[in-house]
């Protein structure tokens, strides 16, 4: 496993989870890691099994200096797009944390608008350990959430997917419709409602 760069003083780390699925929020979050209590095994949150990703969220919350998670709705999905809602659950994890830092760093190609000095790094979550610890506090808060709404719907298989479109999503669409948590704006939930 690679080793990642930990970035010097108070510079959060920020990443989401959930753009590409057709239901549920979109989670970002944003982590100061403090490089004297450091977390091995920090990776990309795509690269890590379940039980791995949570255990080390457990970790992360432990050692982090701060940590905030934060989300955007999807009706804010559905008004805004799914870019600005990204975005905006971005905003709102930064301003979620206890210690304001100095800088971020957040993985992709763009940045969030904000009062700091910020940095886009692609595949970040791969290098920059804050982006890792953030990615894997999204994506295990998102995991979390999408279980909470198979307990709502268990007819679109939420547990399995996490709303992402799979076959099997799609045919839950076909047969059941659309739910309340699903995006509205995106192409294979519109097409599904248009046909009702």
């Amino acid at each position: 496993m690679p080793e990642l760069i930990v970035p010097e003083g108070l510079v959060c780390g920020i990443d989401e989870a959930g753009r590409g699925p057709l239901a549920g929020t979109v989670v970002a979050a944003a982590v100061i890691l403090d490089p004297q209590r450091p977390i091995p095994g920090l990776n990309d949150s795509k690269k890590l099994s379940e039980k791995k990703r949570d255990a080390l969220a457990v970790l992360i919350r432990e050692r982090a200096v701060a940590w905030a998670v934060a989300s955007a709705s999807v009706e804010e999905i559905d008004r805004l797009n799914i870019l600005h809602a990204t975005m905006l659950a971005m905003q709102r994890a930064v301003a979620g944390l206890a210690v304001r830092p100095t800088g971020a760093m957040v993985d992709g190609n763009r940045c969030p608008k904000l009062e700091i000095p910020c940095e886009a790094v692609v595949k970040g979550d791969g290098k920059i350990a804050s982006i890792a610890a953030a990615s894997i506090l999204a994506k295990t808060v998102r995991d979390a959430e999408m279980l909470g709404l198979h307990a709502q719907y268990p007819m679109y298989g939420f547990d399995r997917h996490m709303g992402y479109p799979t076959a099997a999503h799609f045919l839950a669409l076909e047969q059941h419709g659309a739910s309340p948590v699903h995006r509205r704006s995106f192409g294979p939930v519109a097409k599904q409602l248009s046909l009702l």
